[in-house]
């Protein structure tokens, strides 16, 4: 049963699963609240998040956010810290420190990346296409009734196969909140399936939706879940449902589904429609061929690694690049440049992530017709041509590319970030295109951040003098409460399942992904031509919660450490010798170097000596080779 507390303050929308069913079997057009950003001249609407589940609009205090602002960001950031002074939508954002002078080598993703898909129309086809082949496949033909909610699903969620519950969970399998359906479960309802709110990510039973193309199938599996255990000609049962003789697993279900997106991906009309509707589906930036041009003007070679075919990323890229060209500043009615022109080398069909591992056979593809030629290639990798498959050790030897020389820039996590990590060893660069709205609630909604602090500034003064001996203890319940309204709250602002990297305090499982492999990331690959080629990304100090909660101004002495790790004479160190200040029978203590006992040791070296010379690690871009060259060259 769960307590007071946890009644008065669930871990659940205020709104109630009847009103999400409601909303997503809803057949109204009315248009959702946007917000709009300003891009230059040109402005862009995404669907506004903040008021999903939430009873009211978030009124802004009678201050102005910026007054804020800068309190927040000075007392999470340590002093000496360095703000890039970019704009928020060109920043790129850092986890390892990056030279751009050392990468000779960028390569890109098409889908995602290049490609920037509008949303939510995309995924409001894919949403729509595989409910039509699942009621093709024999699913009941009520489900044609649901709708796309861009406001419930959002990425990096786990999908528990065994009781058909969508889990968002932190970097250790801990699980933050649970769904069931649109029924979000309490704390209660959680700890009877997960004793300790944990579980352990197990291939044959979790299934990670990692990417933008899971963002309807994420929906569509709540839909169905919720669809199945809720009609009344279904009986639920803890792992699935059965309507008379019919029994349904959640993991059948789950397994229907994620057929019918392969099938929609691959064989059925999902590129169909896209190609035949680009200006709906596809954003198109004429700051593209420009930022392309400028990487091979510095010297740098640009490939692209896309695992769609070559058809479809003909059409895709012929549009991206169908652009009047830019004389002086003045747009010509010359022709725009063949897309292919723009890059090194091009490989489709590369089956990422197979292509960082054992890989596939790597051909030549035919442009007139796409069909592949006969044969392994075996030669290099010639400009203009188009090869299919491969591997990214072939790859990498064939264009003479070292790890680390090779910054590849895609959207998907494991597809694209982790494998190229892990196995190529390249620096890596993720596509986050929800950091628009991440960003846009980081600053819009800071008024809650800073009710945050200031409780939490509460809670310890109210322990503050209080110690071992204190035998009444201090009602914190109001406060406890406050903590969690103000955090639901924040939560919500971004979506019904919150943000992509948080819950609360606590980062999510896809936020420990990023930060474990992703060098950089922002918003989109453009924000590139915002920085010189030459730009030293450097990673903020990644702070212990003893070095975050503790103020360099702040004194802290003790006179006997426990551990104690300053050099100090040792007995090996400290020779016995008579003197002559003292008698026969009174010997002295003198320290010599160890140096001076070499001659009359056998251990080659006493104690290690203190490095003169730079030997930690502080940045993972450098290396001696680098440096030895450089001071070469210098000379």
């Amino acid at each position: 049963m769960p307590d007071a507390f946890e009644s008065a303050y669930p871990l659940a929308p205020t709104l109630s699963p009847e009103d999400i069913r409601a909303r997503a079997n809803s057949s109204s057009k009315t248009k959702r609240p946007v917000i709009t950003f300003l891009a230059g001249d040109e402005s862009v609407e995404i669907p506004d998040k903040s008021e999903v589940g939430i009873m009211r609009p978030l009124r802004k205090s009678e201050f102005e956010l910026d007054c804020f602002a800068e309190p927040v960001m000075m007392e999470a950031l340590p002093s000496s810290t360095w703000l890039d002074k970019r704009d928020l939508q060109h920043r790129i954002f850092v986890n390892r420190s990056l030279h751009l002078e050392n990468v000779k080598f960028y390569g890109f993703d098409m889908d995602y990346t290049l490609a920037e898909y509008k949303s939510p129309q995309y995924e409001n086809l894919g949403f729509n296409l595989t409910k039509e082949r699942l009621v093709h496949k024999g699913y009941p033909k009520e489900i044609l009734e649901f709708e796309y909610d861009p406001s419930f699903p959002v990425r990096g969620l786990w999908f528990d196969t065994l009781y058909g519950n969508l889990l968002k969970v932190d970097a250790y399998g801990n699980i933050l909140v649970c769904v069931h359906g649109f029924e979000f479960l309490k704390h209660s309802q959680v700890y009877e399936l997960y004793p300790n709110k944990f579980l352990q990510l197990d291939e044959s039973r979790v299934y990670v939706l990692n990417t933008l193309f899971n963002l309807p199938e994420t929906y569509l599996i709540a839909c169905l879940i919720d669809f199945f255990t809720n009609s009344p000609q279904y009986q639920r049962e803890k792992t699935g449902v059965r309507a008379g003789d019919l029994a349904m697993s959640f993991k059948s279900i789950f397994q229907d589904v994620r057929n019918a997106v392969d099938y929609v991906h691959i064989h059925g009309d999902l590129k169909v429609k896209t190609t035949e509707n680009m200006d709906l589906y596809l954003n198109k930036d004429d700051r593209l061929p420009t930022f392309l041009s400028r990487i091979r003007e510095s010297g740098a070679k640009v490939f692209i690694l896309t695992n769609s075919d070559y058809n479809f990323t003909d059409r895709i890229m012929n549009y991206l690049f169908d652009i009047p060209r830019d004389k002086a500043g003045v747009k010509t009615k010359e022709p725009p440049r063949n897309w292919k022109t723009y890059f090194d080398w091009i490989v489709v069909d590369a089956r990422k992530p197979l292509f960082f591992g054992e890989g596939t056979t790597l051909r030549q593809v035919d442009t007139k017709t796409g069909a592949l030629k006969m044969g392994n290639h075996v030669g290099p990798l010639h400009e203009g041509l188009v090869y299919s498959g491969g591997s990214c050790d072939v790859f990498t030897q064939m264009i003479g590319a070292k790890g680390k020389d090779v910054l590849y820039v895609g959207d998907h996590i494991f597809g694209d970030i982790l494998k190229s990590k892990k196995i190529g060893g390249w620096r890596t660069f993720l596509i986050v295109p929800e950091l628009v709205q991440e960003l846009h609630v980081w600053t819009d909604k800071c008024q809650l951040f800073q009710q945050l602090q200031n409780l939490d500034v509460e809670l310890g003064d109210m322990y503050k003098d209080l110690d071992s001996s204190t035998k009444e203890k201090p009602d914190i319940s109001k406060l406890r409460m406050a903590i969690r309204d103000v955090t639901h709250k924040m939560d919500l602002a971004y979506g019904m399942l919150g943000s992509l990297f948080r819950s609360g305090s606590r980062q999510t499982f896809f936020s420990s992904q990023v930060v474990r492999y992703a060098d950089l990331y922002a918003a989109s690959f453009l924000n590139l031509m915002y920085y010189p080629f030459c730009y030293m990304f450097r990673a903020p100090a990644m702070l212990m919660p003893h070095e975050s909660t503790v103020a360099h101004e702040q004194r802290f002495t003790v006179d006997t450490p426990t551990i104690d790790r300053s050099r100090v004479p040792t007995q090996r160190n400290t020779i016995a010798v008579t003197t002559e200040e003292h008698s026969e029978d009174s010997v002295g203590q003198v320290e010599f170097n160890p140096q001076d006992l070499k001659a009359s040791t056998s251990v080659p070296h006493v104690r290690p000596e203190t490095p003169r010379q730079l030997t930690h690690t502080h940045d993972e871009d450098c290396s001696d080779d680098e440096d030895v060259t450089k001071t070469a060259q210098a000379k």
